[in-house]
Order: structure tokens, then sequence, then C-alpha cells
């Protein structure tokens, strides 16, 4: 085989190709160890004193899956979300969001668990006590240790339900470098064989 009729622009690409997977693996290994730092630090948090709910909008990290207290003035609104109870049985998780003053971030109030999603919407405010989740909509919730208004305990929050996945993607990124190496490197050398024939 002559190998000076390597086809050039193809292999560019494909060496591009293969940089930029190689290069994305990489970055999900790096993410993958962020991540369980993160998942470590939120771990610890279970066992660290009690703080009061943050009455000035807070940048990150979080102080998630940490003890809180902190007071609703006045419900602006109720909302639900797909969750379970103690048992585990689907239903819905009532969530109050709060006004806690003139300033400040509010507070998300998760009242506990229902199958009804419009149960639990007479509550009026007060003191909570409970822990600190991820919410999408108001980046953190107090969970609340008692269930308020009639409503079942909803799961406590746990850091198994947050997504840790970059280590099997990292290892997928470098198994379709591989495999483009491979196919590239048969196309090849079939192309440079039919060359020489």
């Amino acid at each position: 085989m002559n190998w000076k009729r390597l086809p050039i622009i193809p292999t560019i690409l494909v060496a591009a190709a293969v940089a930029t997977m190689i290069g994305l693996g990489l970055w999900q290994a790096r993410r993958a160890q962020w991540k369980n730092a993160l998942l470590a630090r939120y771990e610890a948090a279970r066992t660290m004193p009690a703080i009061g709910w943050p009455t000035m909008p807070i940048q990150e990290p979080l102080p998630l899956f940490r003890k809180a207290s902190g007071t609703c003035q006045r419900v602006a609104g109720y909302r639900t979300r797909p969750g379970q109870n103690l048992s585990g049985e689907p239903g819905f998780l009532i969530i109050a969001d709060c006004v806690t003053g003139a300033e400040g971030p509010g507070m998300a109030v998760e009242m506990g668990w229902s199958k009804n999603p419009a149960a639990g919407r007479g509550w009026g405010g007060g003191t909570v006590n409970g822990i600190i989740a991820p919410d999408r909509d108001q980046r953190m919730r107090l969970v609340v240790a008692s269930p308020l208004q009639g409503l079942a305990a909803s799961a406590p929050p746990s850091t198994e339900s947050i997504p840790n996945n970059h280590l099997s993607y990292a290892f997928q990124w470098l198994f379709f470098a591989i495999t483009a190496l491979v196919i590239y490197g048969i196309a090849v050398r079939k192309r440079l064989q039919g060359l020489d024939s």
C-alpha cells in the first residue's frame, strides 16, 4: 500500500472529529469529579447546624440539603409537582410560594404530599422548619419537617435524585472516538488496497 495516497481532507476531518470527541470525554470526566465533590458537600450539609432561610438573593453554591427555618408572611400562590410520599406512593407535592418581606427572594415551601392536587390550599403562612431542596422554579425550596394543612409527609429530599451520569458520558465519547478511528482505518485500508491492485 502507498500511504502517500492517504486522502488528506477526509483524514483531517476525521482527526478533528476524533479530537473533539476525546475533548468532550475529558470534559465529562472533569464534570464527574465536580459532581462527586458537589454531592459529597450536599451529604455533609445534612449534619450541619440549621440556618435561617436566606433573606437576600444568594449565588452558587446554594445551601441545599441543609436544615433551615423561615417565616412565610403570606402565600402568593400554590403549585404542584409530581412526587412521592414516605412510602414511595406517587402523587402531588403541594408547594406554597411565599412572601418573606418587602425585599428578598421569597420562599417556596413544600407543605406535603397528596393524591389531590388541590389539597392544602388554605394555609395562610407562618414559621416553618425543614430541609432545603432543589426547586426548578425558585432554585430551592424548604421541605417541611411536619406536613401542613392535613397533607401527608412527602419523601425527604435525596441526593440520589440528582443525576450523576457524567462518567458514563465520558466513556461514551471515548467509545465514539475509538469507533470512528477503527471505521475510518478500515475504509482507508480498503481504498488503498483497491488502488494498489
